[in-house]
């Protein structure tokens, strides 16, 4: 399996991105980072392919030509180099995060699991700590709920194309919580989840792979803040997954996050939107009546941008800037049929 790493960063090669750097080279992984305008110039890391705004001009993207600077969706290029070089699997995770040994693991695509469906809102937290903690991106009204117990969860088979590890000590946590409630938290070692259709809970970029028929689904949003961008993808993608009897894959942490310094009450201004519309972004996309069948990404995908569009949540040029992603994956796919 070809495996590829993508990472966006504006900082100087630091600890995590260096251990990162080490085991692509050991388990000779493909180790894509893009960098931004406040990136340093002079970025060097070893067994790392970093691309800097200069040289992502020169991409043969259209996406590479709209995208704005001084945001996190620039990492779109990244997904974009590593589908070009016939990835078979994409992991991703931000310069913060530290791996542990088991982040490159062979995973599986089709799991025996237990199975949530149909439960709203679930908060996968729960099932590895029993720290009141919730993801961000999750909905204030539902924080107090708990989950159905584990044990009443069914075990099937589940097709999973997206999985998401948790990260200990500074997991991914809305700016509500790290203003009120205790940091660090580690979780337990544990069982893995999937959520199908009619269960939600939010998902990130800092620990996540996504296997070849959800690549589609990794473009992230432009015209919305950056604590937003992949809460708001993840719920999009999760919606359009259900339409092929697929499901959202939560795994024990992978990772532990040394996080970068943030301002608190910034994060909580960006978040805004998030705290307010989460829950009305996911029952609009759980009411789109959606095509079943993996041909029918685009289109869905298309119709859930523009009823984030009609939410007044994301901007309308959103729209071209997801044609210019699928005109691209089609150039892409061609090239491999051509090579092949």
């Amino acid at each position: 399996m070809k495996k590829a790493l993508v990472i966006t960063s504006i900082h100087s090669p630091n600890a995590a991105l260096k251990k990162f750097s080490e085991m692509c080279r050991a388990m000779h992984i493909h180790f894509y980072l893009i960098g931004d305008t406040k990136t340093p110039k002079d970025f060097e890391l070893p067994h790392c392919e970093f691309w800097n705004i200069e040289n992502q001009k020169k991409l043969p993207f259209l996406l590479s030509e709209h995208l704005p600077l001084g945001s996190y969706a620039r990492k779109n290029l990244g997904y974009l180099l590593a589908i070009q070089n016939g990835a078979d699997i994409i992991f991703e995770s931000d310069d913060d995060n530290f791996p542990l040994d088991n982040f490159f693991e062979e995973k599986e695509l089709l799991n025996e699991v237990y199975f949530s469906e149909n439960h709203q809102w679930v908060n996968i937290y729960q099932y590895f700590t029993a720290a009141n903690v919730w993801p961000r991106g999750f909905p204030l009204t539902e924080v107090k709920k708990s989950n159905p117990s584990l044990e009443d969860l069914p075990r099937q088979k589940i097709h999973c194309p997206i999985q998401q590890g948790l990260a200990n000590d500074n997991p991914d946590v809305d700016a509500i919580y790290r203003l009120t409630q205790p940091i660090p938290v580690s979780f337990e070692s544990g069982p893995s989840i999937a959520l199908g259709k009619g269960s939600w809970c939010p998902f990130n970029t800092q620990n996540t792979i996504f296997y070849p028929e959800a690549y589609p689904l990794l473009y992230l949003p432009s015209t919305c803040n950056a604590r937003l961008t992949d809460i708001w993808r993840g719920f999009i993608a999760a919606r359009i997954l259900w339409t092929n009897d697929w499901a959202v894959l939560f795994t024990e942490s992978t990772v532990y996050q040394e996080r970068n310094e943030h301002d608190l009450m910034l994060d909580f201004k960006h978040e805004m939107d998030g705290y307010l519309h989460n829950a009305t972004i996911c029952k609009t996309l759980a009411e789109l009546d959606l095509k079943s069948g993996e041909q029918h990404i685009e289109e869905n995908m298309f119709r859930c941008y523009q009823a984030m569009i009609d939410l007044g949540l994301i901007q309308a040029q959103e729209l071209s800037l997801l044609e210019n992603w699928f005109r691209d994956l089609t150039t892409l796919k061609m090239e491999q049929k051509r090579r092949a």
